[in-house]
């Protein structure tokens, strides 16, 4: 069987990692970032908020999508054991190595930048991504080997036929509205390490797999209606400004959720599913700087955060220590040492050669 990379849904990996690291620096400049473990600057940028919230209520639901998407093509030539072998080697491995190397340095800056006692100890910190997701490919291999061995039979076939219709992928939505209502989130967008993040996080996963599956009148639906997805998303959420102060009731949040990401996914297979030579580089910094991000974004805040300047100026400083620094650490020590290369995801050098000499040899 021929692999037809899908270009678009790697383009939206990076640029949803990239709006991760601008989000979590944001919260730098709100005055409760100390509350949830950041580093504060003094001088707040509030206004930063009111886009960042439109943006937080799809930036991790999106991920879990597009790794269930992930999930669909890595199965076409893997059996189980093979599949879960690898994902063991590019997730938990890293993942592990996390907890004990990379999540502990951020909150070592956190200690020294408030002048706090110096104190090790390991956590998930914000990889407890990586733990959903290995969490979820245990969960659903069964059921998805078994949707692969019926594959072109009735449940695909009905599943295709739904997602010919706009409300099709809105109808996915009363599944995740159902979670909101049965989990009663305090906090819609508080995913990190709770029931609900646990929750919502596998339904994406399992829908991102089956709008895979299902076949093209998905991507043809989100393509076509892709400016209706965007437009309801921007009611809900001026709703959610005007009448909520951004803090709607969790199903609201859920459908708004959805809607920005149905539209995306039209934008991304309309405008990006192209292959480039930039793509294929950053498509593979996308995992190992989601990794080291946020030590490397305390450190900026640490060094920058002193100076007498702007806070819209620390603001951009902090963005470009952080995107540069992530380049320079990718590009000149965890690419190219190759006992790093497997704690960050990374495949050996040889099984990359390997991997696109056939790419080029099917494209």
């Amino acid at each position: 069987m021929k692999t037809a990379r899908r270009n678009d849904i790697d383009w939206l990996r990076v640029i949803t990692i990239a709006l991760l690291l601008i989000y979590h620096i944001a919260i730098i400049f709100q005055p409760w970032a100390m509350f949830v473990g950041f580093v504060r600057s003094e001088q707040s940028l509030e206004g930063l908020w009111t886009p960042m919230s439109m943006l937080n209520v799809w930036r991790i639901p999106i991920l879990f999508f597009v790794s269930g998407m992930g999930l669909f093509f890595a199965m076409r030539k893997r059996n189980w054991k093979q599949l879960i072998g690898e994902r063991a080697r590019r997730i938990l491995l890293p993942l592990l190595f996390g907890i004990v190397a990379i999540a502990p340095l951020h909150m070592f800056i956190f200690q020294k930048f408030y002048k706090l006692p110096l104190g090790y100890y390991p956590h998930m910190g914000h990889l407890w991504f990586l733990g959903n997701i290995f969490a979820y490919v245990l969960l659903f291999l069964p059921i998805f080997y078994l949707l692969k061995q019926r594959v072109g039979g009735k449940f695909q076939q009905i599943l295709d036929k739904l997602m010919s219709n706009p409300g099709g992928p809105l109808l996915i939505s009363l599944f995740f509205m159902l979670e909101a209502i049965l989990v009663k989130p305090q906090i819609y967008s508080l995913y990190a390490e709770t029931w609900h993040g646990f929750f919502l996080g596998a339904l994406a996963f399992f829908f991102g797999y089956l709008f895979v599956y299902s076949g093209q009148q998905f991507w043809n639906t989100v393509k076509k209606w892709r400016w209706a997805y965007l437009a309801l998303g921007l009611v809900l959420f001026a709703i959610r400004y005007l009448e909520f102060q951004l803090e709607a009731p969790g199903y609201l949040m859920a459908l708004e959720s959805n809607c920005w990401i149905f539209g995306v996914f039209g934008l991304g297979y309309r405008y990006l599913n192209k292959p480039s030579g930039l793509l294929r580089y950053l498509s593979q910094a996308a995992y190992p700087v989601y990794i080291i991000h946020m030590f490397v974004m305390y450190l900026g805040a640490w060094l920058i955060l002193p100076l007498k300047i702007h806070p819209v100026l620390q603001f951009v400083g902090v963005t470009a220590f952080t995107f540069a620094m992530c380049y320079l650490m990718y590009e000149f020590l965890i690419r190219r040492i190759w006992f790093l290369r497997p704690l960050f995801g990374l495949r050996s050098k040889q099984k990359k050669e390997i991997e696109t000499k056939v790419l080029v040899s099917e494209s």
